[in-house]
Order: C-alpha cells, then sequence, then structure tokens
C-alpha cells in the first residue's frame, strides 16, 4: 500500500505522483484528510484508492471547458477533468473529487470524474461540479460538431464497460451525469442546484447504445437539490437511445410534473427507454409523465436488479 499525505508523513504528498510511482498491480493507495488542488489520472487496472475520509479527502481543480489554452483553442468539455480513469478493476472509496470552476451559465462543462472501464466501483464518495459533473464514458460514436470529443478518449474503441457508484452524493445541474457506460447508482443523492432558469436541472443525460441491454439504473436513490419546485428533470437523451430506469427513488418536488425531457428529439420516444417503478415523493407523478414513459410491473423491476445489470455482457457499440 503507497499512502499519501499533505503533512509529508505518507510516501508522497501529491496523489498523481504516488500513482505515477506504481510498479505493478493491484496496488491500494491511501489517501489522508487534506485538500489535493491537483488533477489525477490513472490508466492502470487493478488500482484502489482509499480516503481517510469523504468529507474531509478533496480532490480539487478548476479547468472549464471555456478555458482558452496554450495554444488558442478552448479546452472543452473532456480535457476539463478533475479526476480521469480510463482503466478496469477500479476502486475509488471515501474521497470527494470536486470541478470547483463554477455554473455551466459562467464556465460551460466542468467534468469533476470522466471514468471510462469496465468494473469500475466508486463508494461512498461524492462528486461536486455544476454542468456534466460526472462522466460515465464512453463516448458516443460521433460528435455533432467537429472538435465536440477532443480528449484523452476521443480516438478509443467505444466499449460500455459497467460501474458502480454506492453510497455517492453527487451534485451538479446541467446533465450532470451523462455518457454511455452501464451504471448502476445504489442508495446514492443526486443533488440539483438551481441557477434561476425556468428549468434549472438534468439529473441525467445517457448516450446508451442501440445494441446496449442496460443505461442507467437509479436504486433507492435520493433526488434532491435546492431549486423551486417543478423546475427539474430527471432525464433527457445525449442520444436518442438513451436509457435510465428509477427504481424506489425519493423524488422531490423539485422534479417536473412530466419529468423527463425529449430534448427535441421526437424520434426518440420510439428509440430511448424511460422507465419507473415504486418511487415516491412529490416529485413521482406517474399520471403526468409521456407516453413513452414505462411504469414498470414488479416482474419488469426485477430485470434491473444490480446482480443482472452488471453481470449484462459487455459488447463495442454498434455503428
Amino acid at each position: 500500500m503507497i499512502t499519501v499525505a499533505k503533512d509529508s508523513t505518507g510516501d508522497f504528498t501529491s496523489i498523481q505522483a504516488a500513482v505515477d510511482s506504481i510498479k505493478s498491480t493491484p496496488e491500494i493507495i491511501y489517501i489522508k484528510n487534506g485538500i489535493y488542488n491537483e488533477r489525477v489520472e490513472i490508466r492502470l487496472d487493478n488500482v484502489t484508492l482509499k480516503g481517510e475520509s469523504a468529507k474531509d479527502t478533496i480532490i480539487t481543480n478548476n479547468y472549464y471547458a471555456r478555458m482558452i489554452m496554450d495554444d488558442g483553442i478552448k479546452r472543452g468539455t473532456f480535457r476539463s477533468y478533475t479526476f480521469f480513469v480510463n482503466a478496469n478493476h477500479f476502486r475509488a472509496s471515501d474521497i470527494t473529487f470536486e470541478n470547483s470552476s463554477g455554473f455551466g451559465l459562467d464556465v460551460g462543462q466542468a467534468v469533476a470524474v470522466y471514468a471510462e472501464g469496465d468494473d469500475i466501483h466508486f463508494k461512498n464518495c461524492r462528486m461536486l461540479g455544476h454542468q456534466d459533473t460526472l462522466f460515465t464514458g464512453p463516448l458516443p460514436l460521433k460528435e455533432k460538431e467537429p472538435g465536440g470529443f477532443t480528449g484523452p478518449t476521443e480516438f478509443a474503441k467505444r466499449i460500455p464497460g459497467r460501474q458502480l457508484y454506492e453510497d455517492c452524493y453527487i451534485c451538479g445541474e446541467i446533465d450532470f451525469i451523462f455518457g454511455s457506460a452501464t451504471a448502476y447508482f445504489k442508495n446514492c443523492e443526486l443533488y440539483a442546484l438551481n441557477r434561476n432558469q425556468k428549468i434549472n436541472s438534468y439529473y441525467t443525460a445517457p448516450s446508451t447504445y442501440s445494441n446496449q441491454k442496460y443505461g442507467y439504473v437509479f436504486d433507492h436513490c435520493r433526488l434532491t437539490g435546492n431549486c423551486p419546485d417543478r423546475t427539474v428533470m430527471l432525464s433527457r437523451p445525449w442520444r436518442i437511445y438513451a436509457k435510465a430506469v428509477f427504481l424506489n427513488c425519493e423524488m422531490s418536488g423539485q422534479i417536473t410534473e412530466t419529468g423527463f425531457s425529449d430534448w427535441n428529439k421526437e424520434e426518440s420516444h420510439d428509440t430511448c427507454y424511460y422507465a419507473e417503478y415504486n418511487c415516491h415523493g412529490e416529485g413521482y407523478v406517474p399520471q403526468k409523465r409521456p407516453p413513452y414513459v414505462h411504469q414498470l410491473t414488479e416482474a419488469e423491476a426485477e430485470e434491473y436488479t444490480m446482480e443482472k445489470v452488471l453481470n449484462a455482457p459487455v459488447y463495442p457499440a454498434e455503428p
């Protein structure tokens, strides 16, 4: 085990220096409490990050999409991350990951966690940001504007790995959980931030592939925030095969009665898969949901257990 400590009582004072020192895996990096103002990148399989406490072990940075780089080009969404992992069998627990850039209206997209790979597990972590807080890679098959995907996995093969987020706190505003992974969220709190707009937040924006059985599943999660009532959406489709299922979730009154947006993509009514089961709270108004949103039976909901979702086969995306 490698220990990182800001007060020099460990092996390193920098998390990235500890990562760079790894000679073989599996390896565990224990991070003592402190504010680590750095960007961290992990590209090795079988690495575990273990913080001393989620509240006081903080990895933070403030890169953002509209930032002008040395070559005069904007940084863009996918180079704005604070923490990047592109690896399999990765674990993180008891850590805060933060992008402190601020509201999207001011800085654009600003990713706190960029996670791509298979068998990724975040437990009891906090992910703090505004627009595009958590990216669950891979990217969609094709960008809509040239250069829109510029970043570390722009040219990688599109394989939607399986990711688990357990007992995590994730906050943001626009599309603050987005991407193409198969991702299961268990006992998490999603906290929507008010930006004083007609629609203040979209919790999710999946870009699930057409041949993918599962996209996002939220089980016993709490959807909260500091927004006025009826100003937050559960999801909208970044790509038209988006999948998001909400099971046994507590939905605050901030959520609109319709709950879901088609993002002006009417064709997605026939291609996306949005569903709910046994949710509760003022934001759960199943009779007001659009016709393309499914209200599951108990038998149908059984298809979305954590075991089934996270053991589903992984296939490369089909064009």
